[in-house]
């Protein structure tokens, strides 16, 4: 188990929350942060939420926060109105002077300890996660159980305390509502806003538990101060405002007061769980007006549901979700791939995915601070995801549903690489995407495998049929066996010409198809001969001897080449150069992409394998770099820069680099990396892998970036999960 202290403490905040039903992040300091529980995510929302021990032995009373030292970016950013003293936050609050995170997904550890405290303290953080229970998983639940043990020679008394603003307050109609062993922050609907209403909810099911919600209030720091005041005088209470008074509570303190000898310990088990049936969130441009409601309001119809649920599975969910930890890091492969796979396990409690009340899921590519990044499920990136199909089929095989029949046109094949939210027919405005819709039909060959059901395959085989019809009619018109016809893909733009990227996809789908049709008795003639004239095509004449390529065209095509609208200079490069944000000569990372997805889904001899070796192998001899200090990167540089290694995308070892290359050819993508290193593992080359992988995980050790949030365009980026 990796350990983490000191500055690499700095960065990470650890998702916690079910799959699609939002999120709550705890830092390697043990503070709450990104409270994201609004269906939608809000990265840097850290209100006043913290745990408390005060100690009272034979000689004084002493309490801190149960955090080690709050992290030094907290304490001035630009943005944040620092500058103004960080008025009225926690951050002032003595806490423990040292700490230690450790991680076995999807449980959290945070160690503490300091010096004058005659308590070690060591946090557990997790909420459930269960293979195959995609439900289980699902739920708006999150925990941290506190263990202290008294390290001192003499008995003592304490108290733990949890205390929490009311957060979910957005307007005045709001209030702060005591349960047994805990409190709910509830948020009221408003009409011109249904989806403001929201509760969350914090209870600790110990037999001598208070519950205070009439917080002091006052003007200033008046009531931080005043709860400070009692909070170190060691005093608890159970007290409510009077009716009259309900909905001006500031926020709730939960205390336990206990006992210890020497060498004793004490659990206490704070169960947090929420409740927001509504949000705002319509992806789609047609005129349905109806909004996106998580999954979980179809088992729970409140919060007080929720919480009941909680604390009556809260053992069995722990067992069983023990058990998939256990099981997990019952191996003998390398930490460092056992770090990268649990960390990116984390996208699946990021708001990145959303699941809605049909059980169905729909994903962000990832999350900006405050909204998804990239909607509906993008079909070229959730390409390169494999964890979905592995823990949870059932999932991944709705979003086969979605591809199939939701984004497909029924008449043509054509299909939107993005959803609407909530999930429903897509009107058929843009582009497909090449990569996007072959890399669906590899992937129905895959699930299929996976679940084994005969009549799921014979269901969906008309619309695969649909799609890889028209994805040979639209760029492989002459029946070539290779996209010649410009291409949308994952870079974001056309690729004019035939290039080893799309066309093995092309290939991987050609083949996965001719099984299908096999398994079901179907003709295949035609997706047969198109294999055999494509895969001859990419090994003679897009093969340089060292690695795979593109040969850009753009004349004699179906599609014309058109400059017209052109300013001065773009119209000069363009006549020069032909179409912009081509790879042409290039050595791409992912140039057999659909190779590798072919390979991981159960199928083998895409082509000739000495080339593929070689491919992959002048990839890490190319585009691997030590020490990026020299490299120019006039585009994204915020995912690896400076003396930090990395993968780049594509680089040009034998000239030939296009002025204006693809538009992220100088990035360097943790995805493309793992996707790169999976497939180097395959074939046996693992100090290549193992070198990639090992760079990856020294960018994200903590001190600069989030060791449990792999960003590509958004944190929690879904590419990760390759």
């Amino acid at each position: 188990m990796k350990k983490y202290e000191g500055d690499s403490l700095e960065n990470i905040s650890y998702p916690l929350g079910g799959i699609g039903a939002g999120m709550i992040c705890i830092c390697g300091n043990g503070s709450l942060s990104s409270i994201s529980v609004r269906n939608r995510p809000n990265i840097n929302f850290e209100p006043n939420i913290f745990s408390v021990l005060t100690v009272k032995d034979e000689n004084n009373k002493r309490s801190k926060v149960i955090e080690a030292p709050v992290a030094k970016h907290k304490i001035f950013s630009c943005g944040n109105d620092s500058g103004l003293g960080l008025s009225g936050k926690d951050y002032g609050l003595p806490r423990f002077i040292k700490g230690e995170f450790a991680s076995h997904f999807p449980f959290a550890s945070i160690t503490l300890g300091d010096d004058v405290m005659p308590v070690s303290v060591e946090i557990t953080a997790w909420s459930p996660f269960i293979p195959n229970g995609e439900d289980r998983s699902s739920y708006p639940f999150a925990a941290l159980e506190y263990n202290f043990k008294n390290i001192g020679g003499a008995d003592i008394e304490a108290v733990y305390y949890f205390n929490s603003v009311n957060f979910m307050k957005i307007d005045g109609d709001s209030r702060v509502r005591a349960i047994k062993g805990g409190f709910v922050l509830e948020q009221s609907a408003s009409e011109k806003a249904p989806y403001n209403k929201g509760a969350f909810c914090a209870c600790i099911n110990d037999e001598d538990t208070y519950v205070d919600t009439a917080w002091f209030r006052g003007g200033w720091f008046d009531t931080m101060t005043m709860l400070w005041n009692g909070i170190s005088a060691g005093q608890y209470q159970n007290k409510e405002y009077p009716d009259s008074e309900r909905g001006t509570e500031p926020g709730g303190t939960i205390a336990v007061p206990f006992k210890l000898k020497s060498g004793e310990n004490k659990k206490i088990k704070l169960k947090l769980s929420w409740f927001v049936p509504d949000s705002d969130l319509n992806i789609g441009d047609d005129s349905v007006k109806e909004t996106y409601k998580p999954w979980y309001t179809s088992v729970f119809s409140n919060i007080n549901e929720c919480n009941d649920a909680w604390c009556k599975n809260y053992n069995i969910l722990y067992r069983d979700t023990r058990k998939f930890t256990n099981y997990f890091y019952d191996t003998t492969l390398p930490d460092e791939i056992i770090e990268a796979v649990a960390a990116n396990l984390s996208i699946l409690k990021s708001p990145t995915i959303l699941r809605q009340a049909d059980g169905r899921l729909w994903g962000w590519e990832g999350c900006c601070d405050t909204k998804g990044s990239c909607h509906g499920s993008c079909t070229h990136v959730w390409n390169y995801a494999q964890t979905i199909c592995n823990l949870f089929p059932r999932l991944e095989r709705g979003l086969r549903q979605t591809e199939f029949y939701d984004m497909q046109d029924d008449l043509t094949g054509h299909q939107e690489f993005r959803a609407y939210l909530p999930i429903r027919k897509a009107k058929h405005t843009f582009r497909a995407a090449s990569d996007g819709q072959l890399g669906g039909i590899i992937k129905v060959y895959r699930d299929w495998r996976i679940c084994g059901d005969n009549l799921w395959l014979k269901t969906i085989w008309p619309r695969v049929c649909k799609s890889l019809n028209y994805c040979i009619k639209t760029w492989d018109p002459d029946r070539n066996g290779v996209l010649t016809e410009p291409h949308h893909n994952t870079y974001d733009i056309e690729f004019w010409g035939v290039d080893a990227m799309c066309s093995s996809f092309y290939l991987g789908a050609l083949k996965a198809a001719c099984k299908m049709a096999q398994a079901l008795g179907e003709k295949y003639d035609l997706y047969s001969e198109l294999y055999k004239k494509g895969r001859s095509y990419v090994e003679n004449n897009l093969y340089n001897g060292e690695y795979f390529y593109q040969k850009v065209m753009y004349r004699n095509l179906h599609t014309k080449f058109s400059y017209e609208g052109a300013n001065t200079e773009n119209k000069a490069l363009l006549e020069r150069e032909g179409p912009k944000y081509q790879y042409a000569t290039g050595c791409l990372s992912d140039s057999v992409v659909g190779v590798w997805l072919s390979e991981i889904s159960g199928l083998d001899d895409i082509i000739d394998d000495d080339k593929l070796r070689s491919d992959l192998l002048s990839i890490y001899k190319y585009n691997y770099k030590e020490n990026l200090s020299s490299h120019a990167n006039p585009q994204r540089p915020g995912y690896a820069l400076g003396n930090e290694a990395g993968l780049l995308l594509c680089t040009w070892p034998k000239g030939g680099k296009p002025s204006l290359p693809f538009v992220y050819s100088d990035e360097v993508w943790m995805g493309i990396e793992y996707q790169v290193a999976s497939h180097l593992l395959i074939k046996g080359y693992t100090k290549e892998a193992l070198d990639i992988v090992r760079s990856c995980r020294r960018r994200y050790d903590g001190t600069v970036r989030n060791p449990f949030d792999e960003y590509e365009c958004g944190n929690w980026y879904a590419r990760a999960m390759a």
